[in-house]
């Protein structure tokens, strides 16, 4: 395929997954169970952090975090008890176990009140083009309190050449606003030009059948990779390609 080929197959497949009907299937129906935008992007934050493994169990695991923290996360990280935080000792996802929750809870709590928020912490603010520095920069602040290491593999840093998968699709949900209402729009101080694909297995080996990506490794040097590949093709909303690429790759088995 020739790039006006390429373009035109992938804007096709953005049109068939970039619907509503994507999200019975997908994390991200967990932050659309709430209307409050901190409530949105806490609950998407949450569930993205534990979106690794079976997408059923992601899910089902997700909403079973919502139901501890009251169905009300912004409520529950603001102003939780010490007896709150007992009610968590049953959660566990795969390596994400209640120690990890409390530390998110508390973590949390510190970004929201005294530093403006999820929104503040990710932006972009050393006048690059991608969230590398941010996601490093966050990962400083939400690990500034008192921390248990073994909460640290948790959040990704891009520094380190990871390709900080969950929160580069945590990311895309509050950033994008595909006017499907499949992404949220919901953080106006961002640019949905700067975000980065949410690089994982499936994305990885269509983009490379594709020839949009030369490099072996799923790492932060294939997402700047394919991120120069993707600006090509839609410089102001390079991400939407996320849904063609996973669509193809896990719908299509492309």
């Amino acid at each position: 395929m020739n790039k006006k080929e390429l373009k035109e197959f992938l804007d096709e497949k953005v049109i068939l997954y970039n619907n509503p009907n994507f999200i019975e299937t997908d994390p991200i129906q967990i932050p659309h169970l709430f209307s409050k935008k901190e409530d949105i992007e806490i609950a998407g934050f949450l569930t993205a952090i534990i979106s690794w493994g079976n997408r059923t169990m992601i899910i089902r695991n997700a909403n079973k975090m919502m139901e501890m923290l009251d169905n009300a996360p912004h409520d529950f990280i603001l102003n939780h008890t010490n007896n709150d935080l007992k009610g968590l000792e049953s959660f566990v996802h795969r390596t994400f176990n209640h120690i990890d929750l409390t530390q998110f809870i508390k973590s949390l709590q510190n970004i929201y009140i005294n530093h403006d928020g999820l929104e503040n912490v990710l932006k972009i603010n050393d006048h690059s083009n991608t969230y590398q520095n941010s996601i490093h920069h966050f990962k400083q602040v939400f690990f500034e309190i008192e921390h248990q290491n073994r909460t640290l593999k948790h959040i990704s840093d891009p520094l380190k050449n990871s390709a900080a998968k969950r929160i580069n699709m945590f990311l895309r949900w509050m950033v994008r606003n595909d006017k499907t209402g499949v992404d949220f729009g919901l953080w106006k101080t961002h640019k949905p030009a700067n975000l980065s694909c949410p690089l994982d297995v499936h994305s990885g080996n269509v983009a490379r059948k594709l020839k949009l990506l030369l490099r072996k490794q799923n790492d932060w040097k294939a997402v700047a990779e394919l991120d120069k590949n993707l600006r090509k093709l839609d410089k102001l909303d390079p991400v939407k390609y996320d849904f063609a690429l996973f669509g193809l790759g896990v719908f299509e088995k492309f």
